[in-house]
């Protein structure tokens, strides 16, 4: 039985409000690249992640949803995906994948939830850990406007906001206020390296 009480915003995801196209030109991603999807929820990331990828990359789906995390499993199972690993975690105490083995790590309309619960920061510090040295953190938010769909204004994060709280932990600023779905969403990339090559 499921002892995790069912996290904010579980089951709704912005996959559907993207373009796809967008999203994969602004990705540094290659076959045999290894992402982390954290708050995967039901997978929708993780299942296009995982095409862009090839049968020679992996996808992890984290998630403390262990409903959205079954769901997922059902697609896996029935599209026979062989490349999404499910894993039932909580991203603001210890994600159970090795250190420096993610090539990129996406946060898809996630960063506000955990900011909100303040706990941004342990989880900032864990995808830096998680990151392979060059590896990029993708995050993709709702633009700070009224209006739905997406969270209240008062907790939805500006691109300087976002900003300002990843750079804190050493990423530095790759692309940022990239339109990937009419006005609602806002991608931004950044890479852990220590200087560009």
């Amino acid at each position: 039985m499921n002892n995790h009480k069912k996290p904010k915003g579980a089951g709704k995801s912005s996959f559907e409000l993207i373009n796809p196209d967008k999203l994969t030109g602004m990705l540094p991603l290659k076959s045999r690249s290894t992402v982390l999807d954290l708050a995967c929820g039901k997978g929708a990331y993780s299942i296009f992640l995982s095409e862009i990828v090839g049968d020679t990359g992996l996808v992890y789906g984290v998630d403390l949803w262990e409903e959205g995390l079954q769901i997922l499993g059902k697609e896996i199972e029935e599209k026979n995906i062989t490349n999404i690993l499910p894993i039932l975690n909580d991203a603001t105490e210890q994600i159970e994948i090795d250190d420096y083995s993610v090539d990129v790590c996406l946060m898809a309309t996630v960063l506000h939830d955990f900011e909100e619960m303040d706990k941004s920061s342990a989880v900032l510090k864990q995808i830096k850990t998680l990151l392979k040295p060059g590896g990029y953190l993708v995050i993709i938010e709702f633009k700070k406007i009224e209006g739905t769909p997406g969270p209240p204004i008062k907790i939805r994060l500006s691109e300087d906001e976002v900003e300002e709280m990843v750079t804190g932990y050493g990423f530095k600023k790759v692309e940022i206020g990239l339109d990937i779905g009419s006005t609602l969403i806002a991608g931004c990339a950044f890479n852990s390296r220590d200087e560009y090559y």
